[in-house]
């Protein structure tokens, strides 16, 4: 099932809620769900998205999670209502740990990101950039 960009945003809005108001601190741009689909360039046309960054910089601190690279995934993979809430609250608590880890001077999720990918370009032989 695709949920609609509204439908999406909504039950975002609902799977936030239980998360601490401390994890938002300085969050000074929010949470954003966006209608773009963000097809990673690295790999071959829709293989791999980008379900959601954070973003620091010159606008502020805020998250962007891409409502079109959800719904890509939820038609190749035929997604449930479940499957839409684990990965929105997933990718929601994996952009809040940049946040916190950012705020603390922390990086260990950056180096386990990018370890991952290192593993996605191996089996995919995509040359590192």
């Amino acid at each position: 099932m695709v949920l609609s960009f509204q439908q999406a945003g909504d039950l975002l809005d609902k799977l936030a809620e239980p998360f601490p108001e401390v994890l938002f601190e300085g969050l000074n741009g929010g949470v954003n769900i966006l209608e773009d689909a963000v097809a990673d360039p690295e790999f071959p046309q829709g293989e791999m998205y980008v379900l959601g960054e954070y973003c620091d910089g010159l606008l502020g601190r805020y998250i962007n999670l891409y409502y079109g690279s959800f719904a890509a995934l939820a038609e190749r993979e035929d997604w449930s209502l479940e499957d839409w809430s684990g990965e929105l609250e997933k990718t929601l608590s994996h952009e809040l740990t940049h946040h916190m880890e950012a705020r603390s001077g922390l990086h260990a999720l950056d180096d386990k990101d990018e370890a991952e990918m290192a593993a996605w370009r191996a089996e995919y032989g995509v040359d590192e950039q």
